[in-house]
């Protein structure tokens, strides 16, 4: 698998051997659980769908509920869908997580930024 699922916790600060200060973003990654593993044969191409974050199990639909049972894992409030590394044998139920990476390692980071629909000068700059 190529990434993890995860999500924005705030910033902070560290500081270098010489004394100058660089910022730094806090994430909190995984668990991620392989909730299904699509091949070519029976979805037509292959990948690995993980899903990260808790949800109850009413705030899911029945069809999902069933997904989640079958992978033997609660309901996850995110599901994506990653490309896998050949040659590793993945099975649903499977938990990655942030240990994957060491330290030094060169990761990309992407996001989604959250929408706010069209805001007036009162929403947009505070104004009271």
């Amino acid at each position: 698998m190529r990434g993890l699922i995860g999500k924005k916790i705030g910033m902070t600060q560290v500081f270098t051997q010489i004394g100058d200060t660089v910022p730094v973003t806090v994430l909190e990654v995984g668990p991620c659980v392989v909730t299904q593993v699509k091949n070519e044969k029976s979805d037509g191409y292959n990948a690995v769908q993980i899903g990260f974050g808790e949800k109850k199990k009413k705030h899911s639909n029945n069809p999902l509920n069933g997904h989640f049972d079958k992978a033997g894992t609660t309901p996850k409030k995110l599901l994506f869908e990653f490309e896998p590394i050949a040659g590793v044998n993945y099975k649903t139920g499977q938990i990655f997580k942030a240990d994957l990476f060491r330290e030094g390692d060169i990761v990309t980071v992407s996001g989604i930024s959250k929408g706010k629909g069209f805001a007036g000068v009162m929403k947009r700059h505070g104004f009271a």
